[in-house]
C-alpha cells in the first residue's frame, strides 16, 4: 500500500457565489440571511460565515457567467431556521425535508 500523502485540503477557507448584483445580494446577504458583513469594493463583497469566508463576485469573463454550487449551512432546528428567514422575506422554492442523514 502505498503512502498518504502528507498534504491534503480538508477546511473550506472561502467560497465565491457569482452575482449580477452586488447591492442586491449584500441586502440579502446580510439584512435577511443576518451573515457577518465584513467588507466590499466595485464588484465584490465578503461575509464570515465560521471559519469560511464567503465571496459575491460578478463574473471576470464570460464564461464564468453560470449559475453557482449549492451551499448547505447547518443549523440547529431546521424548522425554526426557515420560519425566521421567511418572516424576513427569503423565498424559498420547497419547505425544508431531509435528503440524508449525516449524522455519525
Amino acid at each position: 500500500m502505498a503512502d498518504q500523502p502528507s498534504f491534503g485540503l480538508s477546511h473550506i477557507g472561502q467560497i465565491t457565489i457569482r452575482v449580477h448584483d452586488i447591492d442586491r445580494a449584500v441586502a440579502c446577504y446580510r439584512d435577511q440571511l443576518w451573515m457577518q458583513f465584513l467588507f466590499s469594493f466595485p464588484g465584490t463583497a465578503f461575509f464570515q460565515c465560521g471559519a469560511v469566508r464567503l465571496m459575491l463576485s460578478k463574473p471576470e469573463k464570460g464564461e464564468f457567467d453560470h449559475p453557482s454550487s449549492i451551499i448547505y449551512f447547518t443549523v440547529d432546528d431546521l424548522n425554526a431556521a426557515y420560519e425566521r428567514l421567511k418572516a424576513r422575506g427569503v423565498h424559498f422554492e420547497d419547505e425544508p425535508h431531509l435528503i440524508a442523514n449525516m449524522e455519525p
